[in-house]
């Protein structure tokens, strides 16, 4: 039996929390299928950090993935309902055939908010973590009810309505610098109740393979990222 077998046997009952090496297989899936299916966004990126724990065991894997340089573009024209459709990546607001320093991006017409988004490990909760920054062109830091104004309409409403939801600002665990954070409280409880309302995604290891495409499905409405309906799904054609 190898360690994949391993990660996903005795699965029922299961408490909707995640092992950190069980997080890096599906951290891998929901990369590789954020690639295939979200083509115009840039790819998150696995990066690989030293063991923060020298007496653990030797197969623990430690790391997050990356989303860095995001562009919120608000022009005065935005809509409430359309902030979730400004997201673009810092090279494509650029003139490609031109040398740009990232301090001169901002177009006259439009008010550019740069945000960086990493998804972390929590050993204590034992549940992923959607960290996240933002900051404008010149690097100065916004404080949040700065980036409040560049979240979707239905944010405040979600975070006001759910425990789970709520947003904090703490120290990054691998950056030891402040960053905001949506609390994982209730994580695992709502995991759980998600796979179990779904008997298809309880079956064949899909239960890790599939565990961050589902958090991401919910915690993304938070800041306004959206993934494909594509993503959801549990079965993909090995030639697609």
């Amino acid at each position: 039996m190898d360690l994949k077998d391993d990660a996903v046997k005795g699965i029922v009952p299961w408490d909707g929390t995640l092992s950190s090496f069980d997080f890096s297989l599906s951290a891998h899936t929901f990369s590789d299928k954020w690639k295939r299916f979200n083509p115009s966004f840039p790819a998150w990126k696995w990066i690989t950090c030293p063991k923060q724990h020298h007496l653990v065991a030797s197969h623990k894997v430690e790391g997050y993935l990356s989303l860095e340089n995001m562009c919120h573009i608000k022009s005065s024209q935005e809509q409430e309902s359309d902030r979730s459709l400004t997201w673009k990546e810092e090279s494509n607001i650029s003139q490609r055939e031109e040398p740009f320093d990232k301090a001169t991006l901002v177009c006259p017409e439009h008010e550019v908010n740069h945000y960086d988004f990493h998804i972390v490990y929590s050993a204590s909760y034992r549940v992923p973590v959607l960290y996240f920054r933002s900051y404008r062109s010149d690097g100065q830091l916004l404080p949040f009810n700065e980036i409040e104004k560049d979240l979707p309409g239905h944010s405040a409403k979600l975070r006001s309505e759910s425990k789970w939801t709520f947003i904090t600002h703490e120290e990054h665990p691998y950056l030891n610098r402040p960053w905001y954070k949506l609390h994982p409280c209730g994580t695992s409880d709502w995991m759980k109740l998600l796979f179990h309302s779904d008997s298809s995604l309880n079956k064949n290891g899909f239960v890790i393979e599939q565990y961050l495409i589902s958090w991401f499905s919910v915690i993304g409405q938070v800041v306004g990222l959206k993934i494909p309906l594509e993503m959801l799904d549990t079965v993909v054609s090995n030639d697609s």
